[in-house]
C-alpha cells in the first residue's frame, strides 16, 4: 500500500516546522483546497493570510505565466526590470507618494530590514517591541518576538538592547483596567520604560503589529496607536508597523495603518503581497530611505520578476472590488459570531478588522481555554473546514477567509463551527 504525503514527509522532513494539519493537498481554487484523497476543504486559513484573493486566482496565474515567459530572474542588484519598478511605483502610490520600497523574500527578512534601516539612520542601539508579538523566526526577529518562549528556546543569546512593552489587549488588560474607562496606562508605560530601562534618545525604533496576529488577533485602541505615534515623533524614534499579516486587504483596507489616522515611518509587508509567491517589502518614508546607502542592505532573490508580476495582479484585484468585499463579508462574519457569543458562554470575545477576525474561548472562570479550541478545530477539520488558532495559550480561533469569500461560504463554515462548539462543551 502506497504512503500518503504525511507518511512520506515523516521520512524526509524534520519536525521543526510544525503543521496545523496532516492533510496532503493537490489543488487549490478560491476558498477551497482539495486533498489527495479527493476531499474538499473550506480553507479559512488562506495559507496563513497569504492567499488573500483566494487560491490560484486566474488573473494572478496568468500574470505569473506571462512573466515566466519573458524573465524569471534578473537580480535586482544587477539590473532593473519592469515588474520590479512598476510594483515599487504602485506601493509608493498606495502609501501616500512619500515613500520608497525595498523588496526581499519573507516577512522575517522585511522585519530585519526594517530594524536595520531604523538602526542605520538613527545610529541608536535599542528597539522596543511588544509582549505577545510575533515578527519572525530568524535570530534577529525572534529577538523581537514575545508570543511564546518556545520560539526562543535554546537560541539565547539574542539580539541585544531589545525591550518589551505591554500590548493594549483590552479584553485582558495587562493593567487591570476596564475597557472604555481606563487612563491609557498602556501609553503611560513608556514613561516608565524611558525612566527605568532605556533613555528614549537611545531607541532606534518601536515595532508594532497594528493588529496583533500570533498574539491573539487583538485590535488596539485608535487612541493608543495615535498616542504611540506622538511619542515616537517626540523622541525621534522610528515607528515600524509590522503589516506582514495585516496588509493587502486583510483588514478591509489595503494596509491596517489606515484605520488609525497615522502613517508609520517604516512598514514591513509580506504574506498577501503576491498571493503565494515569495515576496516581501520594506516601505519607508522617503527621507528615511534615502539615508540608506548602497551596500547597507541587500539580497539575491528579493523582488523576483514573477513574484512582482503576481503582486501587481493581486493589488489590481483588491482595488477593483475585493477590499470592499472584505469589509462587507468581515462585518457579516463578525455579526454571525456575535450571535454565537450570545448562544455560548465559552465565547469570551469577538474582535477583528475586515477579514482578520478572532474568537477567544474561555473557561468558567474566564481564563484562556486553549484545550477547547483544540477540540473544536479538530472537529472542524474532520467536517471539512480548516481553521487556525492563535494567542499565547492558543485560546483564539482565527478566521482568515480570502477576500473573495461569499456569504454562503461563511454560513457553511459557521454551521460547522457551531456544531463543533456544541459537541465539545
Amino acid at each position: 500500500m502506497s504512503m500518503n504525503m504525511y507518511e512520506r514527509a515523516q521520512k524526509v522532513i524534520p519536525p521543526a516546522a510544525g503543521r496545523a494539519t496532516q492533510i496532503g493537498v493537490v489543488r487549490g481554487e478560491g476558498s477551497y483546497l482539495y486533498s489527495e484523497e479527493g476531499k474538499k476543504y473550506l480553507d479559512f486559513a488562506s495559507g496563513v493570510a497569504v492567499c488573500n484573493v483566494g487560491h490560484n486566482h486566474p488573473e494572478v496565474v496568468n500574470a505569473a505565466i506571462n512573466q515566466i515567459q519573458t524573465l524569471i530572474h534578473g537580480g535586482h542588484n544587477v539590473v532593473y526590470y519592469e515588474s520590479y519598478i512598476s510594483l515599487a511605483e504602485k506601493l509608493v502610490e498606495l502609501t501616500g507618494n512619500n515613500t520608497m520600497v525595498y523588496f526581499s523574500n519573507s516577512g522575517a527578512e522585511a522585519n530585519e530590514g526594517s530594524v536595520k534601516l531604523a538602526k542605520y539612520v538613527s545610529e541608536r542601539p535599542a528597539v522596543i517591541s511588544f509582549m505577545g508579538s510575533f515578527h519572525g523566526r530568524t535570530i534577529g526577529t525572534i529577538s523581537l518576538t514575545a508570543s511564546s518562549s518556545a520560539y526562543r528556546k535554546n537560541y539565547e543569546g539574542l539580539l541585544p538592547s531589545i525591550y518589551f512593552a505591554a500590548y493594549p489587549y483590552c479584553f485582558r488588560c495587562p493593567f487591570k483596567q476596564k475597557q472604555g474607562a481606563c487612563g491609557m496606562e498602556c501609553l503611560e508605560q513608556f514613561d516608565n520604560i524611558f525612566t527605568h530601562l532605556i533613555d528614549p534618545y537611545k531607541v532606534a525604533a518601536i515595532i508594532m503589529e497594528p493588529v496583533a496576529g500570533e498574539g491573539g488577533y487583538i485590535v488596539p485602541p485608535v487612541d493608543f496607536v495615535q498616542g504611540l505615534s506622538k511619542i515616537c515623533d517626540k523622541y525621534g524614534i522610528c515607528l515600524i508597523f509590522d503589516e506582514i499579516q495585516t496588509g493587502f486587504g486583510r483588514t478591509g483596507k489595503m494596509f491596517a495603518y489606515k484605520h488609525y489616522g497615522i502613517q508609520p515611518d517604516i512598514m514591513s509587508c509580506a504574506k498577501g503581497i503576491a498571493s503565494g509567491f515569495p515576496l516581501s517589502a520594506v516601505i519607508g518614508k522617503e527621507e528615511i530611505m534615502r539615508q540608506w546607502p548602497a551596500g547597507a542592505h541587500g539580497g539575491t532573490f528579493g523582488g523576483n520578476p514573477v513574484a512582482c508580476a503576481a503582486s501587481l495582479a493581486t493589488i489590481k484585484l483588491l482595488e477593483e472590488k475585493l477590499i470592499d468585499n472584505a469589509v462587507e463579508m468581515g462585518n457579516y462574519l463578525k455579526n454571525r459570531l456575535f450571535e454565537l457569543k450570545e448562544k455560548y458562554a465559552v465565547i469570551g470575545d469577538v474582535r477583528g478588522l475586515g477579514l482578520m477576525v478572532g474568537l477567544e474561548l474561555v473557561d468558567e472562570n474566564k481564563n484562556p481555554n486553549g484545550n477547547l479550541v483544540k477540540k473544536i478545530l479538530g472537529h472542524c477539520q474532520q467536517k471539512g473546514l480548516i481553521l487556525l488558532s492563535c494567542g499565547t495559550y492558543k485560546q483564539v480561533i482565527r478566521f482568515i477567509a480570502p477576500t473573495t469569500v461569499t456569504r454562503t461560504e461563511i454560513d457553511e463554515a459557521l454551521a460547522i463551527l457551531d456544531e463543533g462548539i456544541s459537541n465539545n462543551i
